[in-house]
Order: C-alpha cells, then sequence, then structure tokens
C-alpha cells in the first residue's frame, strides 16, 4: 500500500507516553491486505482521537480502517461519518449495526466483513482510547511473517512498566492474574494475560472457528482463545501499554469472572463429553474413549489382545482403533462416515451405512481375514441389529470372537427416572436418543444367543462417573471411587452396571 492521503488529513497525534513506541521500519505490509477493526458504542469523546493516534505508516500499510459502530446512543456514528466525508479519507469505513449486537456480536461481524472481503490479517482496536493505537504495527508485524496465527496484546508484559505503573486499579490486576492462572491451569497454557482486547489475527485461521454459536458478550475474548488453541493455532504474545484514562467501563467486573469460569469449565466438560455446550458442540465426541479401569474400552482391549487383525465396525472417527493399534493390532474400520478422522490408525477405512443392508461387507472387509470383530456401542442404533451380526459372521477367521457391548437399561440412573416419571433422552449414555433398540444384561445375551452366537466370557461395566465429575481417571480420589464401585458392580451388576460387554463365537 502507497496510499498516505489519510494521515496527512487526519493528522498525526500520539499521545506523548506512547510516541516513541511507533516504528515505523516494522510496519511493511508485505502484500498482505491488512483491515484494522475498530469497535465502538458510545464511544462520540474519543474516536477521533483514537483514529488519529494511528501512525502514517500504519495508514499507508493497511488497506481498510473500519468503524463498526454498536448501534451508539451518541452522536458516534454521526461523528465518524462526518469525519470521513469532511476530511476525505478513502481508507476509513463506518457501519452501524441497526441494533446492539454486543461486545462478542460487533465483533463477529467485522471478522465476517473481512473474511468475506478477503483480507489476510485483520486488527481489533477498541475505539474508547483503552489501547494504543501507535503501536498497531507490533500487533500485526509477527502475522505478516508468518510467525503466528493470533497475536494479543499482553500488559503484564514488563516492557512498558507494567499493569500497576499504567494505572491498573489493584483490584483488577489481582482478578486478571487469578483468572489468567485458572485460565492457563485449564486449558494448558501459558500466557501472561487472557483479558487484553488488543489483538490480531490471521485471517485464514478465524475463518476456520466457528462464530455461530459463541457468545455476544464480554467473554467472547476468552471463548476464542479456547478454539485457537484446540484447534493448534500459533498464540503468540507482545507487550503493550497500560492505559485507564476517565473512560466509563461497561463491563461488569463479577459477572465476567464467572462467565470466563463457566465459559472454560464448559469448555472442558465438552471435549469429556460430559456435556454438549453449544458454543463448543464441534468438539463434542459422541463416544469418547473410556480410559478408566473397568469401561468398555478397558474389557474390549483385554478381549481384543495383541498382534491380531480387528475389524472395528461403527469405528466412528477411529479413536479407539488408534487405541488398539498401538497393541500391536492391525485394524480395519468400517462406520458410515466419508472418512475416519484417526486415518493412520487404520490399515483400511469403508464407508457403509449400517442401517442398509451390507450383504458384500465381508467380502470388502476380507472373508475368513479377522481374529476379532468389534461392535461396541452399535447394535442399539440399528433398525435391524441381527442382520448386521449374520452379515459380519463371514469375516471372522475360523478361530475368531465377536466382541459386543450393549447398554444396561435398567441401571439405577434409569429405574429412578422411571420412579419419578421420566424417561429423559441425552445426546449419550444409555438414554442415548439415536438408540432404536434398549437391552437389561439378561436380554442383551439371549439376543446374542437368539441370533447364533454363543457366549464365550461377559463384563459388566461400571457407571462412568469420571465423567459426570470432570475428573481425569487418574486421579487418585476417581480411582478409589471407581474402585468401590466396580465392588458394588459386582455384587449388583443387574442394578448398577452400565454396559455389558461379550465375547462370542458362531455356533455350530
Amino acid at each position: 500500500m502507497t496510499e498516505s492521503s489519510s494521515p496527512a488529513v487526519l493528522g498525526y497525534e500520539p499521545r506523548a507516553a506512547f510516541a516513541q513506541h511507533a516504528d515505523p521500519t516494522i510496519a511493511d505490509c508485505q502484500g498482505k491486505r491488512i483491515g484494522i477493526l475498530v469497535v465502538t458504542y458510545n464511544a462520540i469523546s474519543t474516536l477521533i482521537p483514537v483514529l488519529k493516534r494511528i501512525p502514517p505508516s500504519v495508514w499507508s500499510n493497511v488497506e481498510e480502517v473500519v468503524v463498526f459502530d454498536d448501534a451508539s446512543q451518541d452522536g458516534t456514528f454521526e461523528l465518524a461519518m462526518g469525519v470521513k466525508a469532511v476530511c476525505d479519507v478513502p481508507k476509513l469505513h463506518v457501519l452501524k449495526h441497526p441494533k446492539n449486537l454486543g461486545y462478542g456480536g460487533n465483533q463477529k461481524a467485522g471478522y465476517r466483513y473481512f473474511i468475506e472481503k478477503g483480507f489476510d490479517i485483520v486488527v481489533l482496536l477498541h475505539g474508547d482510547g483503552q489501547y494504543a493505537p501507535e503501536i498497531l504495527a507490533q500487533l500485526y508485524r509477527p502475522l505478516v511473517a508468518g510467525e503466528a496465527d493470533a497475536v494479543f496484546g499482553s500488559r503484564m508484559m514488563r516492557t512498558y512498566g507494567g499493569p500497576l505503573k499504567g494505572g491498573m486499579p489493584l483490584y483488577k490486576y489481582a482478578g486478571n492474574r487469578i483468572l489468567t492462572t485458572l485460565e492457563n491451569r485449564a486449558l494448558g497454557l501459558n500466557l501472561t494475560e487472557f483479558h487484553s482486547g488488543y489483538r490480531a489475527y490471521n485471517l485464514h485461521a478465524l475463518a476456520q472457528i466457528d462464530f455461530s454459536r459463541m457468545t455476544d458478550d464480554f467473554h467472547f475474548d476468552t471463548e476464542i482463545i479456547v478454539k485457537l488453541h484446540h484447534q493448534g493455532m500459533r498464540i503468540r504474545e507482545v507487550p503493550i501499554p497500560t492505559y485507564y484514562g476517565t473512560e466509563l467501563c461497561n463491563v461488569d467486573g463479577l459477572k465476567y469472572a464467572r462467565d470466563v469460569v463457566r465459559s472454560v469449565w464448559r469448555y472442558r466438560q465438552t471435549c469429556r463429553s460430559v456435556m454438549r455446550a453449544p458454543e463448543f458442540a464441534e468438539y463434542f465426541v459422541h463416544y469418547p474413549i473410556k480410559h478408566s479401569k473397568h469401561s468398555s474400552h478397558y474389557y474390549a482391549r483385554q478381549f481384543v489382545g495383541r498382534d491380531r487383525d480387528v475389524l472395528d465396525v461403527g469405528c466412528g472417527e477411529g479413536f479407539f482403533a488408534a487405541e488398539l493399534k498401538k497393541d500391536g493390532n492391525r485394524m480395519v474400520g468400517v462406520d458410515a462416515l466419508p472418512s475416519a478422522g484417526e486415518h493412520g490408525a487404520l490399515e483400511r477405512y469403508i464407508s457403509a451405512d449400517l442401517n442398509t443392508a451390507q450383504p458384500e461387507l465381508a467380502r470388502q472387509a476380507g472373508e475368513h481375514a479377522f481374529d476379532r470383530i468389534l461392535l461396541l456401542d452399535v447394535l442399539e442404533h440399528l433398525v435391524q441389529p441381527e442382520r448386521l451380526l449374520a452379515e459380519v459372521r463371514p469375516a471372522l477367521k475360523e478361530s475368531g470372537r465377536l466382541v459386543v457391548s450393549l447398554p444396561n437399561i435398567a441401571n439405577i440412573t434409569v429405574r429412578l427416572a422411571l420412579l419419578f416419571g421420566r424417561f429423559p433422552y441425552s445426546d449419550r449414555g444409555i438414554l442415548d436418543r439415536t438408540h432404536l433398540h434398549f437391552y437389561t444384561r439378561k436380554t442383551a445375551r439371549a439376543f446374542l444367543e437368539e441370533n447364533g452366537w454363543e457366549i464365550v466370557a461377559a463384563k459388566t461395566t461400571v457407571m462412568p462417573l469420571e465423567l459426570v465429575l470432570g475428573l481425569d481417571p487418574a486421579n487418585p480420589l476417581m480411582r478409589a471411587i471407581t474402585a468401590l464401585l466396580a465392588a458394588a458392580t459386582a455384587l449388583f451388576p443387574g442394578l448398577l452396571g452400565y454396559q455389558s460387554v461379550f465375547l462370542a463365537r458362531p455356533c455350530g
């Protein structure tokens, strides 16, 4: 970009304390399309000074500076439009939402605007003057250089003297540090600050984030960090100065803190498949690997053994296949998905709708080719489960075995729900809303035997309380709870059993 008329018309008026930090040598866009998103709400007294504090070198290298006014109740929008018209600033664009979208909603609208126009980089700048426009180039430079996917300004870094020297109130400093520590531990990050609103993003990375169900409130900034981290984006921090002026703060600190903690908790619970928070729904795994002792995957792994040829029917993304491969097993997967995410764990993948007849399944997979065939959490979802039991039979070696898991509808949790007149379907578990058939321990065994299978061994799993409690299965408390529950389940398997896991062979 070579256009330089905009700063000359507006005039460059940096704040004295930050003027020396504006470095024109790092402002080069290197051919990248850079946009600055200025989010405003009732910023009539601060917006023009903010625009005048953008260095000429930045104006020359960015393609657009877009003011997104969030239905201000003062004259912010009219003032910005007047400046654009009177001062002839072609790079300045002004948009106003007909109704207030909220802090997060305003950002989402801005990011979509730049993504749809094919920009490469966007920098988020607040119109209230809290963050220094003089150092805009420091924010986008790592993105231009390809060193990061997201750059966060940190007031906690000491380059500019630190937050307290910049006027951050002590209670806000303490709250910021406590929240950041909690978030780092929960997410496995090591950021110095989670709560700065001065940020820059690679828009090609941002386009991979699902904004549709994310919050419109102030903790949007936390949710976007969570999603960037989960999706493996490169995050970098740069120091920024702290400034607290006389502007009104519209953030309720206690509510914000609760929202941040709740957001991280909901993310963790979604990843553990305990719940399916809408804002993180894309990270929900319908059937996560159960690593705890006495789980269905624990017993299935025992029944499979090592160094065997295994056909995993209903393998999903292939997560359990990846676990079995660690034991030297050779895995072939079958599922309705177009492809398996863990394709590296599978020697071959067959895409097939298990609810339709699959007479050629054994031929496709390999007749008499497998030591073990897995039907884990599959049969209860099918219209005609007995048909699949017949179709996989020819794929077993003569000495092969079938491993089946089925949920126990007579579990105490379902009995109690029925006692109170409830039958609550859910996203997963015994009352998964996609289940078409329900079995007790006895009827599950009878179902297999009626369809030509002899039960060689059977196990009853314990309820996965680690998912409910949100604890790691290796946690000492969780291990103790699991041991007690396993003992109780052995005494009352029909009442406390969660699933039945069978090892079976063809009759005759």
